[in-house]
């Protein structure tokens, strides 16, 4: 997934975005490990600096302004014209950790800490710590309104179906695909819900991707495109 930079984003777009991107993790650790961070933070990093971006700059905001810099920093040799770069994803990982735990501990009850905390256990799926991950969107599923909730909710639907535990997993996609919301899609939901249930349950994923495929733009051509690939019953 391409990354997304702050100068690209725009509030009217961000909405559209979110509405039409479906992220996949596959059934094990393994790849959550390895995927899990960059779809996750993406996603993380445009729901930030909405909340940045759309309302009156205060204290919290800045604070978490400049830890979405941090996480968005470049690694590599320095480079002409940016003012923050890493040598290694390890150091800059490490210093974003650092960054959004500040202001997650600082603003605890208030929305920027949620979404700092929304970062954190981003990163730590990526590093393939799930069990803390998976606290952390706990965390913000229970704490949050229902808009970011949703997303703490898919993250941990997705680390639930990688850690074999399918069931969980199900409950919660299709409770999220009865209640969908501006950043999670009733589509994404069932779309992610069948592509978990494509090697037990091929029947019903089919009847899940069935209705979407005449969906107009990425959900149709992404049901399509899972549609195809269920076996022959």
């Amino acid at each position: 997934m391409a990354r997304i930079t702050r100068k690209e984003l725009k509030a009217d777009k961000f909405a559209l975005e979110v509405e039409h991107t479906v992220t996949f993790f596959e059934e094990h650790q393994r790849d959550i490990v390895r995927y899990g961070g960059i779809a996750l933070g993406v996603v993380a990093l445009v729901i930030g600096y909405m909340w940045y971006a759309g309302h009156q700059s205060t204290v919290r905001e800045e604070a978490l302004a400049r830890a979405i810099s941090v996480q968005e920093a470049p690694v590599g040799p320095p480079t002409p014209g940016v003012n923050m770069n890493f040598p290694t994803q390890e150091a800059k990982a490490q210093a974003a950790s650092k960054a959004f735990s500040d202001v997650q501990s600082q603003y605890p009850s208030k929305m920027e800490g949620l979404i700092a905390a929304y970062y954190l256990a981003s990163i730590n799926a990526d590093q393939g710590k799930l069990a803390e991950a998976e606290k952390g969107f706990k965390d913000v599923a229970d704490r949050a309104d229902a808009k970011y909730a949703s997303l703490a909710k898919l993250s941990l639907a997705q680390i639930y179906f990688a850690d074999g535990r399918d069931s969980q997993g199900e409950t919660v996609l299709r409770e999220m695909i009865a209640k969908p919301t501006v950043f999670v899609s009733s589509e994404q939901a069932t779309i992610t819900l069948a592509r978990y249930l494509s090697a037990k349950k091929p029947a019903e994923a089919r009847k899940l991707l069935d209705p979407l495929r005449a969906v107009p733009g990425s959900v149709g051509q992404v049901a399509l495109s899972l549609y195809s690939e269920l076996p022959l019953q």
